[in-house]
């Protein structure tokens, strides 16, 4: 007998004409001791099923059964983890995980309860943090806690609802690796909620996955052996199959279509392209060469210890239209070297050369895209994008002008969206807005800051397609910051790879040797993709336990 089953399952809200469906038809069933993962796109009602499995919401239809009796609300054998901490304030570690004991065995004596909560909170590895409060602890470690609150109650099924896509991607990888552990030594029932395909991989017995129309899609069995292994599993091909076969599926029935562009782009240039002198052959080989250049370049911040050393002697040249991939753990300094380029943020020592010229501040001709787009609220689309192209384009018309901000807007797939305001958007609306206005500056250099690290897995693909076929017409010279390793090749001509900080450096560079225009699916079907997708995975491996190269090796990559 299945564990918890939903039999003809639909959930909607609202009545009448305002009725808004999110589930419709789920037949589903869960086996004693199952990992189960439901991967779908934002949207899909995925949190909703998680709802519905621990009671705190009901069917319009159909039944959800636990152990053959139906569910009529929430109960001790059914323990949720949410993506948000929902932690106590004002309590430490040990208080909010005795704060759930005290509710689901009252009758245990409290130095039972004290052993037990101490118990998980190891098994979760924070003994040492047992006496903080959530204040007092990072992203991740406020997630552990809620991990040891649900295990102490010992429920029989573990519900996980994107528990880990808050965190960063060095975090979201180790507290994975935490859960797996922990299920595999006490072999509870799990269903775990998740937009990430390679996460659903290394957890799940079987994945299910859920269409944006809230029906339920394809199932696939995950036959890989157990234990599995992160850093070695992308070697297996009956991984690389699998995760193939599960992204093609996904993008088959999620990606937005997106409307031809029906615009011409008019010729006109930005000012800081009007009135360049000519230059002679030879120096412009050599300017194109070394479009962008990095020299030397540091960043010292002062501190009540003393300067500290966030970035250090960081060389690299750029050609012009070249695509460059900054990757490394959090705290590396990618974002610091992203800013001084932008001249966002003074340089220490070393410089920067763009086109001849060294930045001094910012300018026009450097276009930053941020995590967060940081539109205008009260400003549409349209508007937001127009602000900064007005100023760009001085010396053209009106007209002109428009024809840019349209342009820009459609190629993004926003040609229906463009009179409405950041607050009728989604967030990956907000940020094809951000990429628009980024694109219709015409700038020398992209700076794209982690543009997609708020957005769910699946969204993310769509707008990195998004990205790479504006980026193929204006081919401008751009470096992205990213935690992801597919983005990071998916993306890039080479991908820099930074040492940990402090005084952090270039690590490694990878030379991306595969055919554009790229999409997603034509590079999973490419011989060498997995292996350079490996190659970035073993450096960030080598550098999450502390291991570094040497200065020779660093100098002799960094020179390539």
């Amino acid at each position: 007998m299945a564990l918890i089953e939903l039999k003809n399952v639909s959930k909607s809200y609202g009545s009448g004409p305002e009725t808004t469906p999110v589930l419709e038809g789920i037949d589903l069933s869960v086996a004693e001791g199952e990992f189960l993962v439901v991967l779908g796109f934002s949207g899909s009602g995925k949190t909703t099923l998680v709802n519905l499995m621990a009671g705190l919401e009901m069917p319009t239809e159909g039944e959800v059964l636990f152990r053959g009796a139906p569910v009529t609300g929430p109960g001790p054998e059914r323990g949720v983890i949410f993506q948000s901490y929902a932690l106590m304030p004002w309590l430490t570690v040990e208080g909010n995980v005795l704060l759930a004991l005290d509710a689901v065995f009252p009758q245990m004596p409290k130095a039972e309860r004290v052993r037990k909560a101490a118990h998980y909170i190891s098994m979760v590895g924070l003994s040492h943090a047992a006496t903080r409060r959530p204040a007092e602890l990072s992203g991740g470690m406020r997630q552990r806690v809620n991990v040891a609150r649900a295990l102490a109650m010992e429920p029989d099924l573990l519900l996980l609802d994107e528990p880990l896509s808050a965190l960063d991607a060095l975090t979201r990888a180790n507290l994975g690796d935490e859960i797996l552990r922990i299920w595999e030594a006490e072999r509870r029932t799990c269903v775990l909620i998740t937009n990430d395909v390679d996460e659903a991989l290394l957890l799940g017995d079987r994945i299910v996955t859920l269409t944006p129309e809230g029906t339920l899609g394809e199932t696939f069995p995950v036959p890989l052996p157990r234990p599995r292994e992160r850093e070695t599993v992308n070697h297996d091909p009956a991984f690389r199959r699998l995760r193939a076969e599960v992204t093609k599926y996904l993008m088959a029935i999620g990606m937005d279509a997106r409307g031809g562009n029906r615009r011409t782009l008019p010729a006109v240039l930005p000012a800081h392209e009007r009135g360049k002198r000519p230059v002679r052959e030879h120096a412009r080989n050599r300017i194109e060469e070394r479009y962008l250049e990095f020299s030397r370049v540091g960043k010292v911040y002062p501190t009540p210890k003393g300067p500290l050393t966030v970035v250090e002697n960081f060389d690299l040249k750029v050609r012009k239209g070249e695509f460059i991939s900054l990757i490394g753990h959090s705290g590396c300094g990618k974002s610091t070297v992203l800013s001084m380029a932008a001249g966002l943020s003074e340089i220490s020592t070393g410089g920067i050369v763009l086109d001849g010229r060294e930045v001094v501040g910012a300018g026009p001709d450097r276009a930053v895209v941020f995590q967060s787009p940081s539109l205008f609220p009260w400003l549409t689309a349209r508007e937001n994008v127009a602000i900064g192209v007005d100023k760009v384009y001085p010396s053209a018309s009106r007209a002109e002008r428009m024809e840019v901000v349209e342009y820009h807007l459609e190629k993004v797939g926003l040609a229906d969206a463009m009179d409405r305001f950041p607050g009728e958007m989604s967030n990956g609306m907000r940020q094809r807005v951000g990429i628009a206005r980024a694109f219709a500056l015409g700038p020398r250099l992209l700076l794209l800051d982690e543009p997609f690290g708020m957005l769910d897995s699946l969204t993310r693909w769509e707008l990195q397609e998004v990205l790479m076929e504006v980026w193929e017409r204006t081919r401008v010279t751009t470096i992205c910051v990213t935690h992801d390793v597919d983005e990071a090749v998916l993306l890039a001509d080479r991908v820099v790879m930074m040492t940990n900080g402090p005084g952090a450096t270039i690590g490694r560079i990878a030379r991306i040797d595969l055919p554009r225009p790229r999409t997603r699916r034509a590079l999973l079907e490419h011989p060498d993709y997995d292996a350079y997708r490996q190659e970035v995975l073993d450096f960030l491996a080598e550098h999450e336990r502390g291991r570094t190269p040497s200065k020779e090796a660093v100098k002799a990559m960094a020179a390539e």
